[in-house]
C-alpha cells in the first residue's frame, strides 16, 4: 500500500509516513490543547496502529495526565519545537498526528470535537461537526 500521509516538524528533523486512513480526525478544545497550541485548540488525525507509522528522526516526549487520569505523550522536535505526533500510555496501539504537521494539510477532515465543553467564544468551530463535551468513549 502507498503512503497516504506524510510530514513531520518544521525544520524537517522528526518526519512520519502513514500506511493507513485515520480512524478519528478532531478537533480538541481541552485546556492542555489551547495552552500547547496558544490558541482555542488543536486538531489531530488518529491512526489505528504505530505499526502503520514509521518515524524518523528523535522526537522529544512531554507526558500529561488527561481527564481519565492516564498519561498522554506529546513528541515534539527538539530542535525546533513542533508538536508533531501524540501516543497514549492506556492505548500503546493507535498514534495521533497534529493536522497542522501533515505535508499536505488539505488531507485532514474533522467530523468531530472534542472538549467541547471548554470551547473559548472567540473560537467557533465549522457546523456541521458533532460536538462532544468531553472525549467519546468507546
Amino acid at each position: 500500500m502507498s503512503t497516504l500521509y506524510t510530514g513531520g516538524c518544521a525544520c524537517g528533523a522528526v518526519r512520519y509516513e502513514a500506511k493507513a486512513a485515520p480512524i478519528f480526525e478532531n478537533h480538541c478544545q481541552c485546556r492542555d490543547c489551547q495552552k500547547r497550541s496558544g490558541t482555542g485548540h488543536q486538531s489531530y488525525l488518529t491512526f489505528p496502529s504505530r505499526a502503520d507509522v514509521t518515524i524518523t528522526g528523535t522526537a522529544t516526549d512531554w507526558r500529561i495526565a488527561g481527564d481519565s487520569g492516564n498519561d498522554n505523550i506529546h513528541s515534539f522536535c527538539p530542535v525546533c519545537g513542533t508538536p508533531v505526533y501524540l501516543t497514549f500510555a492506556a492505548m500503546p496501539e493507535p498514534i495521533a498526528v497534529y493536522a497542522g504537521s501533515l505535508d499536505d494539510p488539505s488531507r485532514f477532515n474533522p467530523t468531530v470535537v472534542t472538549y467541547g465543553i471548554r470551547a473559548l467564544p472567540w473560537d467557533r468551530m465549522e457546523t456541521g461537526l458533532t460536538t462532544f463535551e468531553k472525549m467519546p468513549s468507546g
